[in-house]
């Protein structure tokens, strides 16, 4: 497909607000939407001097441009070092518990569990990968994460330009980092010369204000490396090759958003969809549910209308990288163009429902880490007493972070609950609380050593003992909490931090094996 491809590089922080987060903070898409990218082309249209209306509606230039679903508006993903448009990670890649990429020289194994060579035994504790984009470096995958700024402010009035009795919340942005490359794409799905010119042309002003909070020091951007290519696809293999397959793979390059057969909206698998695409008014197609238990997530897709000043409705969706197979069902390359052309599901104009059929992906393969290069500006604090403020609030994301990490390795850490009894994990606790007041594991490893015989035997075959010995040694928390940077003021994960954790965590066990017995 005709396509003109673009560079949105970020002078500002970018905030392009999703539903994640507490009430009090504005949580930012790892990406810049597609429905941004459009809303800034319309307003650039709009002040074009041959544009006499502003009814857009009435404009059918504008029609065709923007409303007939005729052009695609698709997201921009992080840029690659080689200046290509990364993807979002598939929900299929599983690699082992405790592998971590420290640094661009680290590889690990992954795995794709929607492949039908892997059987699930390959890896003792299968887990996500936390990155957010990949891309294909010969027969290495590497992959990409999001630089984020994390600013707090304080609500003013308006009026007077400061905080009242009646306002003065505080509130947090977690922003897209300024100095990153995104890259975006505009698909011509009926290409008419003059009108992907007139786009080529909306584009060649290269500063754009994109996302909220723009009067606050949030979305500027620079727009470069506006090309038009003949024929682009989000998928660099011969068609052919993939059609030759009796399953169909689908993975989605972007959130789809869904009807059920009532018409509601929902996150399910897109089966009935893929059914009426695939059929003909011939004949009907209906395919069985997905073969692997769908590896898939949800999202609650949002938005904003800067026309109308209100938040658009909310709706469920069905979350970038979902994968599902279907067997026993052949298609053909032309079916093939076809769905990746068009997407699937509702709101396509704005980049939602892109789908790759049957992507030639490898079921286990090497992954490396790329390393960003931010070059945004540092911000300096002069008064101490600023400085000790943002030392506090970065340790408190610091805590959180411990924290989050604290609960995903509980569900990790079950206890042969039936071999241990709740007296000894209650002495246990009162013993964790000590160390916790001395900032010491001495008094834990006394009370390994001092253990009567039986006591010793419920700790070994309800398996606790083995756990507080490799908790102790802090594997699980080492190299996974990045340290956290507020203006200038970073602080890092500290011995201590790791000690008060490991005990925390050894009394969590503790504590949910004890829950788990008043529950049986």
């Amino acid at each position: 497909m005709k396509a003109i491809t673009f560079s949105l590089q970020t002078i500002q922080p970018v905030l392009a607000t999703s539903f994640q987060g507490d009430p009090n903070s504005d949580v930012s898409y790892p990406y810049i939407p597609g429905s941004m990218i459009r809303g800034m082309l319309i307003s650039r249209y709009l002040k074009l001097p041959e544009v006499q209306s502003q009814d857009i509606l009435s404009d059918e230039v504008a029609k065709r441009l923007f409303f007939d679903g005729t052009n695609r508006y698709l997201n921009a993903y992080l840029c690659s070092k080689e200046r290509k448009r990364t993807l979002p990670v598939l929900l299929s890649w599983k690699k082992e518990k405790g592998e971590e990429l420290k640094n661009e020289d680290t590889r690990i194994k992954v795995y794709d569990f929607s492949e039908e060579g892997i059987t699930g035994d390959e890896l003792n504790t299968p887990k996500s990968i936390s990155e957010l984009f990949w891309i294909a470096t010969g027969s290495t995958i590497t992959l990409y994460g999001i630089n984020r700024r994390i600013n707090i402010h304080n609500q003013r009035n308006r009026r007077k330009g400061r905080a009242t009795k009646t306002e003065g919340e505080i509130f947090r942005y977690d922003a897209i980092e300024a100095g990153q490359a995104f890259q975006g794409v505009i698909l011509f799905h009926k290409a008419d010369e003059q009108l992907v010119q007139l786009i080529q042309n909306l584009l060649k002003s290269p500063d754009a204000w994109l996302g909220g909070s723009r009067s606050a020091g949030y979305g500027h951007v620079t727009i470069g490396d506006v090309k038009l290519e003949d024929s682009w696809s989000e998928v660099e293999s011969h068609v052919e090759q993939r059609a030759k397959s009796n399953v169909i793979k689908i993975t989605l390059l972007s959130d789809l958003i869904l009807r059920d057969e009532w018409g509601h909206y929902a996150a399910i698998p897109p089966t009935q969809l893929l059914s009426e695409k695939l059929g003909s008014k011939e004949s009907e197609v209906q395919l069985d549910d997905p073969k692997f238990p769908p590896y898939t997530d949800s999202v609650v897709i949002g938005g904003f209308n800067r026309k109308w000043g209100l938040p658009l409705p909310q709706v469920p969706a069905v979350k970038a990288g979902s994968v599902f197979v279907y067997e026993n069902f052949g298609i053909t390359a032309e079916q093939i163009r076809q769905l990746e052309a068009d997407g699937i599901g509702e709101r396509r104009v704005e980049g939602f429902g892109r789908i790759a059929v049957n992507y030639p992906l490898r079921d286990k393969f090497s992954a490396k880490k790329a390393k960003l290069n931010n070059n945004a500006e540092k911000i300096e604090l002069r008064k101490e007493k600023s400085q000790n403020l943002a030392r506090q609030m970065a340790m408190r994301i610091l805590h959180k972070k411990l924290e989050q990490l604290l609960l995903e390795e509980l569900k990790y850490h079950q206890l042969e609950i039936n071999k241990i009894t709740n007296s000894q994990l209650s002495r246990l606790m009162v013993v964790i609380r000590q160390a916790l007041d001395e900032n010491s594991c001495q008094p834990l490893k006394n009370l390994l050593k001092q253990l009567p015989s039986k006591a010793c035997e419920q700790y070994k075959r309800s398996k606790l003992h083995q756990k507080i010995e490799e908790i102790l040694k802090e594997d699980w928390i080492e190299e996974r909490v990045e340290p956290v940077e507020i203006a200038g003021e970073e602080v890092t994960l500290t011995d201590d931090l790791k000690r008060e954790y490991s005990l925390r965590l050894i009394m969590a066990i503790a504590k949910n094996a004890m829950k788990e017995k008043v529950n049986e």
